[in-house]
């Protein structure tokens, strides 16, 4: 028997989308978005209109991606992807941080005297941004002087997205206090350790944010 009802239409899934479209699939801000395409993390083009396409199969490639991570702070151990210990129930922790010295310095430290809190740590501002989206940590610590991104930005957008609203933001630099004067916009409110004091001035904060996350938790009980 022949059927009048028809299949409803199916629309193919583009094979590209805008950089709006791409920023909210990574849940970036559009700009880290532009930066990750200047830099080749995503695969763009534009059309005669002058209007960016970015590749779908890049956004995803990059999404799917491992980031590497300093993973269990109170072991050393090292964990190839930013989700190896994400659900262990500890306390998360992001440093984006381009040293080495002060990555190594952190996590000596966090081994020592925070071994509930749970590092992870990215190299650069994107894949800073791009963890942090991953992750959902509830302490971030970040350089003002990073590669791939203006320090300033990087905190602008990390503190516009509702997702890190509860989210304890540490900043970390080696610029004195003249330096910093350009960067006051997006640092008011934000406790800064610098690095010279870190081993001495970082553990306070970090005890602090730990106390304010305890207290959020216990208001949302």
């Amino acid at each position: 028997m022949n059927s009048d009802v028809s299949s409803p239409e199916r629309h193919p899934v583009s094979d590209d989308m805008s950089t709006l479209e791409a920023a909210r699939v990574l849940g970036l801000a559009v700009r880290s978005v532009q930066l990750m395409v200047d830099r080749g993390d995503l695969e763009a083009w534009k059309t005669p209109g002058g209007h960016r396409r970015i590749s779908r199969t890049s956004i995803e490639r990059w999404r799917n991606a491992p980031q590497k991570s300093h993973g269990d702070a109170s072991s050393g151990r090292r964990s190839d992807t930013a989700h190896a210990d994400a659900n262990d129930g500890r306390t998360k922790v992001v440093l984006i941080e381009d040293s080495v010295h002060f990555q190594n310095l952190v996590t000596l430290l966090l081994r020592q005297q925070f071994p509930d809190l749970s590092l992870h740590v990215a190299s650069d501002g994107i894949s800073g941004l791009v963890m942090a989206g991953k992750l959902q940590p509830e302490i971030l610590m970040v350089d003002i002087l990073l590669p791939g991104i203006d320090g300033a930005a990087l905190i602008s957008s990390l503190r516009s997205h509702p997702q890190f609203s509860d989210s304890q933001l540490i900043v970390v630099t080696s610029l004195d206090t003249e330096q910093l004067k350009p960067y006051a916009f997006a640092l008011q409110g934000v406790p800064v350790v610098h690095k010279p004091q870190l081993v001495a001035d970082l553990p306070p904060l970090l005890n602090q944010a730990v106390a304010k996350l305890q207290s959020l938790a216990r208001s949302a009980a």
